[in-house]
C-alpha cells in the first residue's frame, strides 16, 4: 500500500522567494488550463488535449512578454500543474456519471494566491535529490533544510512541497510499503476489542478501559478568541492584518497537530494490542449539525476511524464497522434484552429483565464487539477480515496539513 511521509522544511529567505515564485507559476498554469477548457465548453468545441495545452500554455507562453517569467521555474512543476487540472476534470466527470465513489465532486475552480494551501510537485524528471548532508535539493530553488523525523524506507520517485495556512513548509513523499515486512513488525495476538466513541470519554473499550477526551479545541478557545479578536481589529490589506492572520492560523494548526498526534498514538496502540477491532459507523455529518457540533468536530472521530482503517490493512489486523442504527446503548449485554432509548444524561442504567447494572458506554462497547462477530482462529488469523481503505498519514507526520492528496 502507499503511505505519505511528510517532513518539515525550513527554507531560507531566498528559497522562500523561489518557492513563492514556483507556487505562483504553477497556479497560473492551472488557471490557464481551466480557462481554456471553460472557453471550449462555452464555444461548444471539444476540450483541448493535454499535449495541446502543454504546448500553448507552457512552451509558447514562455516566449511571450506576458508569460516569460514561467521560464524562471522548473518546467516539471508546470507540467505537473497541468496534470492536476486534468485529474480534477477527470474526477468531476466521474462524479457526474456515478463511477466515482464518495461525495460529489464539483467542477475545477480557479486557484488564488490567497488560498490557505499552496503546493508544487517534482517528479524524477526534475532531478531533485537528497544531499549527503540531509538537505532536499530542488531545481531552481536550492538545497532546503529538512527535519527528518524518521528515515525514508525506500527512495521515492517524487516529492510535493506544500505551504500551509500557518506559513509552514512541508516535503511530502509517497512511499510504497512492503505488506509482509509491515505485518512482521506487529506482535501476534488473539485479543479483540470493541470501541464506543463519545464526548465525555473519547473512547471506552469493551475491556472497561476509559480514555479521556483531550478536548484540544475547548482548551485553546480563550487563546483562539483573543487572536481572532485582534485580527478583526486590523485594517484589511495592512501588514499588521497579515501578521494577525498568521497568528490565528498557527494557533489553529497547533490544535490540529495535537489532535492528530493523539489519534495516531491511540490508533497505533489499539492496532498493536488487538487482532480484531470493532467500531460504530457514526454519522459524523449529521451529529455536526446538532448543538454538539463543536464538541463533535473537536473529537475528530472520522479522522480516528480512518487511521484505524488504514493501519489495520497495513498490519494485517481486522477492523469491522457495525451499523449506526444498532441499539448498542439500549441492549443489555448480559441477557440481550432491549431496554429502550435513553437520554444522553443517563450514564448508568439497570436492566429491567435481569437486573444487571450497566455503565452506558462500557455496555455499548461490549455490544459493539459482539455485533461485529469478531473471532480469531487457533492460528491467530481473523475469521472475518474486514475490507478497509488505505489512507495517507502515519505516525511521525506531526504537523502535516490534513486534506492533502497523494502526488
Amino acid at each position: 500500500m502507499q503511505l505519505r511521509y511528510a517532513y518539515r522544511l525550513y527554507p531560507d529567505t531566498s528559497q522562500r522567494t523561489a518557492l513563492a515564485r514556483a507556487f505562483g507559476c504553477a497556479r497560473v498554469v492551472f488557471n490557464d488550463a481551466v480557462r481554456a477548457r471553460e472557453e471550449a465548453r462555452e464555444a461548444g468545441q471539444p476540450f483541448p488535449a493535454a499535449g495541446e495545452l502543454s504546448r500553448k500554455l507552457i512552451t509558447e507562453a514562455k516566449r511571450t512578454a506576458g508569460r516569460s517569467w514561467l521560464g524562471e521555474v522548473s518546467a516539471v512543476v508546470l507540467q505537473q500543474s497541468l496534470r492536476d487540472a486534468e485529474a480534477a476534470y477527470k474526477n468531476f466527470f466521474a462524479s457526474l456519471n456515478g463511477s466515482r465513489k464518495g461525495p460529489r465532486v464539483g467542477a475545477p475552480r480557479f486557484k488564488s494566491r490567497k488560498d490557505s494551501r499552496q503546493s508544487i510537485r517534482f517528479t524524477a524528471n526534475a532531478r531533485w535529490s537528497i544531499t549527503p548532508g540531509g538537505r532536499l535539493n530542488l531545481p531552481k530553488i536550492g538545497a532546503v533544510k529538512v527535519k527528518w523525523s524518521r528515515p525514508l524506507p525506500v527512495t521515492p520517485s517524487s516529492v510535493t512541497v506544500i505551504k500551509d495556512a500557518a506559513g509552514r513548509f512541508f516535503a511530502s513523499f509517497v512511499i510504497d510499503t512492503d505488506p509482509a515486512a509491515d505485518q512482521s513488525r506487529m506482535p501476534q495476538t488473539d485479543r479483540t476489542v470493541g470501541i464506543d466513541l463519545g464526548l465525555t470519554h473519547f473512547a471506552v473499550l469493551s475491556d472497561g478501559t476509559k480514555i479521556d477526551s483531550p478536548r484540544f479545541l475547548r482548551r485553546a478557545e480563550r487563546k483562539l478568541k483573543k487572536a481572532q479578536r485582534e485580527l478583526s481589529r486590523k485594517q484589511k490589506g495592512s501588514k499588521n492584518r497579515a501578521k494577525a492572520r498568521l497568528k490565528v492560523a498557527r494557533a489553529h494548526a497547533k490544535v490540529a497537530d495535537a489532535r492528530r498526534e493523539f489519534h495516531h498514538q491511540l490508533s497505533t496502540s489499539l492496532i498493536s494490542e488487538n487482532q480484531g477491532i470493532a467500531v460504530e459507523d457514526l454519522s459524523v455529518k449529521a451529529l455536526a449539525r446538532t448543538r454538539l457540533a463543536k464538541s463533535v468536530h473537536d473529537a475528530g472521530w472520522a479522522s480516528f476511524i480512518n487511521m484505524l482503517a488504514y493501519k489495520a490493512q497495513r498490519y494485517g489486523r481486522t477492523l469491522v464497522k457495525i451499523g449506526r442504527f444498532e441499539p448498542t446503548s439500549q441492549t443489555c449485554h448480559a441477557c440481550g434484552a432491549v431496554d429502550g432509548p435513553k437520554p444522553l444524561n443517563v450514564r448508568e442504567w439497570t436492566c429491567s429483565a435481569c437486573g444487571a447494572v450497566h455503565d452506558r458506554d462500557h455496555n455499548a462497547a461490549i455490544n459493539i464487539e459482539t455485533a461485529a462477530g469478531l473471532a480469531v482462529s487457533a492460528c491467530g488469523a481473523p475469521v472475518r477480515p474486514g475490507a478497509v481503505p488505505a489512507q495517507r498519514e502515519e505516525t511521525g507526520s506531526h504537523g502535516f496539513p490534513t486534506g492533502t492528496r497523494a502526488a
